[in-house]
């Protein structure tokens, strides 16, 4: 689904990877050619919320922590934890704050955290065997606040896993995390190794493939939606390739005024996955 506007620069975009953009998994084959589960070792959060849920449901994984002075009442909880398990923190000021997330929006807190373990394809498939699933297939997307609306969305309606093919530079960042403001944590981002092989193996788990399209695609609302489905969206502004709308049983968009081209990938994604949730009750 394309987005009405240009690629986006700022907070977490067009900077080198540091430490704050590590892979949630790394591409080593799995059966099949998908992916296997490798955890990185650290990663930078920000953001209240981010940290907050990410702290909450894998305190452990938590190395340090930085915050200002006026979050110490919310973040009492995480210090406490901090001297009991002798992890060290600092308060410091705004400077410090932005210079260590590498952006203005940290909320008061930056948080130094193993990422969490992500599930290869063949377990996150035993995982939904035998019922109702949903799955995100991002093809092309790069945009960090982008992903991050798809995550926050995608863990409001049940959405089991967001793949992304080979190649993608889309990885999980301090800015993808912020704006998901704890999806990150209920939503693995998995990377897969080889797309063909994992589009057989999807297809022999019971999914079918829906490209989402601005234009020509099938009403949404009107279409009959498969309980097991892979969305693919495609780049924000080039949209999908040719071969991969060939490649998918479906075609869907989504009906409007035709004031405008289309929706964002953001804002697309969540009618979507709104529609298939309505449908499951």
């Amino acid at each position: 689904m394309r987005s009405t506007g240009g690629r986006q620069r700022g907070e977490g975009g067009g900077r080198a990877r540091g430490r704050g953009d590590a892979d949630r998994t790394a591409p080593n084959p799995g059966p099949g050619g998908s992916s296997r589960p490798v955890r990185d070792p650290e990663m930078r959060l920000y953001g209240l919320n981010a940290c907050l849920v990410a702290f909450a449901r894998r305190p452990r994984d938590l190395r340090k922590v930085y915050l200002s002075e006026a979050r110490i009442p919310a973040l009492r909880e995480v210090l406490a934890w901090c001297v009991a398990q002798r992890i060290g923190y600092r308060v410091v000021g705004e400077e410090d704050l932005r210079k260590l997330a590498a952006s203005s929006h940290h909320e008061g807190v930056v948080f130094d955290m193993r990422p969490p373990a992500v599930p290869g394809l063949e377990t996150l498939l035993q995982s939904v065997r035998g019922r109702p699933s949903l799955l995100l297939w991002l093809d092309g997307v790069g945009n960090p606040h982008n992903l991050g609306a798809v995550l926050r969305s995608s863990a409001h309606f049940g959405v089991d896993a967001v793949l992304v093919p080979p190649g993608s530079g889309l990885a999980l960042s301090g800015a993808a995390c912020r704006v998901a403001e704890g999806g990150a944590e209920a939503v693995p981002l998995l990377r897969l190794v080889n797309a063909d092989a994992a589009m057989d193996c999807l297809r022999e788990a019971g999914f079918r493939f829906a490209a989402t399209l601005p234009t020509g695609g099938n009403d949404l609302f009107r279409a009959e939606l498969p309980e097991r489905m892979v969305l693919v969206f495609g780049a924000e502004q080039q949209g999908m390739s040719r071969a991969l709308v060939e490649a998918c049983e479906l075609r869907l968009g989504i009906p409007g005024s035709g004031a405008v081209e289309s929706l964002n990938i953001a804002s697309a994604a969540a009618v979507f996955l709104g529609e298939w949730r309505r449908r499951r009750g």
